[in-house]
């Protein structure tokens, strides 16, 4: 989807808003003396999007400034007398991409695909695809030759001619410096009021006019929701709507969920009884519904496509009611929760004493054998492309045995992953996963990993809005990386500052939840009613590197494989991946890469 085009015409450049996004506000365009800057998002608050886009403007139009990422959720082009910058925040929701030659830019879109040629395909990045669910955003590469991405954090300056000058990565701003822990680390309730001031904080900057919250009954929806409603009945929110959207399942294994998600709603209509409950009921959704349309028409490659059809239900119905913002709980499992990988800190400093006793509590609290918790957190971050390569060694039999994060899996052909560089993004992607510091690591490949929104922002035209997840805001990341294990980490107790800090707001049932009822029944539901669906789909394709890629016969018992319940969910996530490429690449010809109703706006040289 092309929110955004600059281009140049008789060497001046042309920047060009999309006229329908912008009457939505999911584009904003300011000008003054110094320039011109095109917002796809928001920028500071999601209420007050022209001077959140003013601000980025003139702080980033400074010479000699190098000004932080500020927070939001944006993809901005800002055209200067002197300059052009390209700039993206670092959770890297909205995209941004430039078509280069020669080290000269000769497009910027938000939309790959509208830059790129189906062509001239770029097999590396179908390998770095391939490795996991985290290759895409933090990957320069693009699926075509010639297009690049605008990373995460990254600020691209160019000549007013679309030469390239620089590319730097910004780290945002943050509320304080990490603190080191005391020795006997912080408190529980200190941590706790950390925590809520910078969760509230974050959940406040994504408000909007009429703000819809999903709710599904667990710990981390909840808490947004709450925490949305007290501040509309506090009067921060600005006296905006709130609408509180949840999918409703009566059968299966999610029906479990029903009870939390009627005391969530009772609950946060207390605080704010005006807020609208919108059920929406889904025993009749199932993973990849539709699949063809919603992997096959995304401007690149969506491993997370399967799950769209759940999701799609819930934005339609938060377009009807004309929202303009939709907040989700994603990314509390790895952001709120105690950092596993301090294990592995314990290890490399030499107190393995203290790391074992430590182990064996992990252990005991989450039910997990002392080996299966060394292993997870400890030895593989250490070498996980020789653990996973010894797992596999076990796991034979079955073309889903033994496939992990980073290994090949058996329907990607040799030749292929030889000949493009397989192991090196293999080696890349679990270096940025683990790190140099996994315990560090965990907070940068969880803002990737935690949401995927491919899909809403291949729907934002239509929706009016783009999801935003207060969780992954880089405050909140801030304030759980500086906190000790000892202030976050009770056995039996996930998300024990979480919990703390929601204690006055969430109701007993759902703060003492343990454990939630995971998507598996709609995964496995998916895979009864459309598997052979996905191997007609496979061994019909026709798309010439579909073949050169994949043994096809290979990849279609993997998919029969999964519907008899073989495998994990590293071994699906490859399934998944590989099935969306393959959709992809099907269509690729299909699509117009036609830009849409656009208005030229010219900086004022």
């Amino acid at each position: 989807m092309e929110a955004l085009r600059l281009e140049w015409a008789g060497g001046a450049p042309k920047l060009r808003p999309n006229e329908a996004m912008a009457r939505q506000g999911l584009v904003t365009t300011v000008s003054s003396r110094a320039g011109t800057a095109a917002v796809v998002g928001w920028v500071g608050s999601a209420r007050n999007r022209a001077a959140g886009a003013r601000g980025l403007l003139d702080d980033s139009g400074r010479q000699g400034a190098a000004p932080p990422a500020p927070a939001g959720d944006y993809a901005a082009v800002l055209v200067y007398r002197d300059r052009i910058l390209l700039r993206r925040d670092e959770q890297a929701r909205i995209p941004l991409f430039f078509r280069e030659s020669g080290g000269r830019v000769s497009a910027v879109s938000t939309s790959v695909r509208c830059l790129g040629s189906v062509t001239e395909l770029e097999p590396r990045y179908f390998c770095r695809y391939l490795t996991g669910n985290l290759a895409q955003p933090h990957s320069d590469l693009t699926p075509f030759a010639g297009v690049h991405r605008v990373l995460g954090g990254e600020v691209v300056e160019l000549s007013l001619t679309g030469q390239i000058r620089s590319r730097t990565l910004r780290r945002a701003r943050r509320a304080t410096d990490p603190s080191e822990p005391t020795a006997n680390g912080s408190c529980l309730d200190e941590a706790a009021q950390e925590l809520r001031l910078a969760l509230e904080a974050a959940v406040e900057r994504r408000m909007g006019t009429t703000t819809a919250c999903h709710v599904s009954g667990g710990t981390d929806s909840t808490s947004v929701a709450l925490l949305a409603a007290h501040l509309l009945a506090a009067d921060r929110g600005s006296a905006g709507d709130l609408v509180l959207l949840a999918g409703r399942f009566s059968r299966g294994e999610l029906a479990a969920e029903r009870p939390y998600l009627d005391v969530a709603m009772e609950e946060i209509r207390r605080h704010t009884p005006a807020a609208r409950p919108v059920i929406v009921d889904a025993d009749d959704v199932a993973d990849f519904d539709d699949f063809q349309h919603h992997a096959g028409d995304a401007d690149e490659p969506h491993a997370h496509a399967f799950r769209a059809p759940f999701w799609a239900r819930l934005h339609a119905a938060a377009a009807e009611l004309g929202c303009d913002a939709l907040l989700t709980g994603c990314g509390a499992d790895p952001i709120a929760d105690a950092n596993p990988f301090h294990l592995h800190r314990l290890a490399r400093t030499g107190q393995l004493r203290q790391m074992t006793e430590q182990a064996r509590a992990w252990a005991a609290g989450s039910e997990r054998g002392l080996r299966d918790i060394v292993r997870a957190y400890v030895v593989q971050p250490a070498f996980p492309l020789a653990t996973e390569r010894i797992t596999a060694l076990r796991g034979g039999g079955t073309v889903l045995g033994g496939i992990g994060t980073f290994n090949r899996p058996g329907w990607l052909r040799s030749e292929f992953a030889r000949a493009h560089g397989y192991r090196d993004a293999g080696i890349a992607e679990s270096r940025f996963v683990f790190g140099h510091k996994p315990e560090q690591s965990l907070y940068d490949a969880a803002n990737y990993l935690a949401a995927p929104d491919l899909l809403s922002w291949q729907r934002a035209r239509r929706d009016g809005f783009f999801l935003s997840h207060p969780f992954l805001d880089p405050e909140v990341v801030a304030t759980m990386s500086r906190l000790p294990s000892a202030a976050t980490f009770r056995p039996g107790r996930p998300k024990a500052v979480l919990r703390e800090a929601m204690a006055d707001l969430l109701p007993a049932p759902i703060r003492g939840r343990a454990v939630k009822v995971p998507f598996n029944d709609l995964y496995s539901r998916g895979l009864r009613r459309h598997g052979d669906e996905l191997i007609a789909l496979c061994r019909s394709a026709r798309h010439p590197l579909i073949a050169e890629m994949f043994d096809v016969e290979t990849l279609c018992r993997a998919v029969r494989e999964a519907q008899f319940g073989l495998g994990d969910s590293y071994c699906w996530d490859r399934v998944n991946s590989s099935l969306a490429l393959v959709a992809w690449l099907e269509r690729l010809d299909r699509r117009s890469g036609a830009p849409g109703a656009a208005v030229p706006v010219t900086a004022g040289f």
